[in-house]
């Protein structure tokens, strides 16, 4: 199967759309809480829904946009790196209302941005994993040339969507991407960006992806040869 080439410009904008995709929602409900809060200015009961409702609506689109800046945005200049904390941060702040916990297991350094990238959006892919909730779990080790990551999703008939896969790897089966599937094939073009591999192997309740910096794999084959 032909890897799939985007332009730069419809790459941008796919992801763009992903993104208010994933905000749209608790935008719509603070809205919709403000609305209430009008409308009922004499309910006190009215008042407090509207303002519980407007509240957990606000923390979750600033999650959501924590996650997707460094996710999908900059994030500094290019070439920049990362706190691996704040990587942390983001994560367990976006999963926190979830019926997911996470295990970070990594040391805090500062990784480069687009390395950082792909584990966050890991998180994503593995998150679908579990529809019915579960623990994701992440593994960073080393630096520069002997990194090497994994972050496995783990409950309940955790499944992958048999598309993915594909994705991935830059090959789609109907060799095209939308705004639905553009997250997954955005995060093999940044792991291909950051010479990284990208493995997924699939068990009894648990969707492991896992890679390490390609100059490994490389000198590995290398020796043995």
């Amino acid at each position: 199967m032909t890897m799939l080439t985007l332009d730069s410009l419809d790459l941008a904008a796919l992801v763009a759309s992903r993104v208010c995709h994933d905000v749209i929602n608790p935008v719509s409900a603070i809205i919709n809480g403000l609305e209430v809060l009008d409308e009922n200015v004499d309910d006190p009961e009215m008042r407090q829904h509207a303002l519980e409702l407007v509240r957990s609506s606000a923390q979750s689109a600033s999650a959501k946009l924590q996650f997707c800046r460094l996710a999908f945005g900059a994030s500094g200049s290019i070439g920049a790196m990362i706190d691996t904390g704040d990587a942390e941060r983001v994560a367990r702040n976006l999963f926190e209302t979830e019926r997911t916990k996470l295990e970070w297991d990594a040391p805090r350094i500062l990784l480069a941005k687009n390395k950082v990238k792909v584990i966050l959006n890991l998180c994503l892919i593995a998150n679908a994993c579990i529809y019915r909730g579960g623990t994701i779990a992440v593994k960073i080790a080393g630096e520069d040339a002997e990194f090497a990551y994994s972050v496995e999703a783990r409950g309940t008939n955790a499944k992958i969507a048999s598309g993915i896969p594909a994705l991935l790897e830059g090959e789609p089966e109907n060799g095209m991407v939308d705004g639905n599937s553009i997250q997954p094939f955005y995060t093999g073009v940044v792991a291909r960006a950051s010479n990284l591999t990208l493995n997924v192997a699939v068990e009894a309740d648990c969707v492991a992806f896992s890679g390490r910096s390609a100059e490994v794999v490389e000198k590995s084959d290398a020796e043995a040869a």
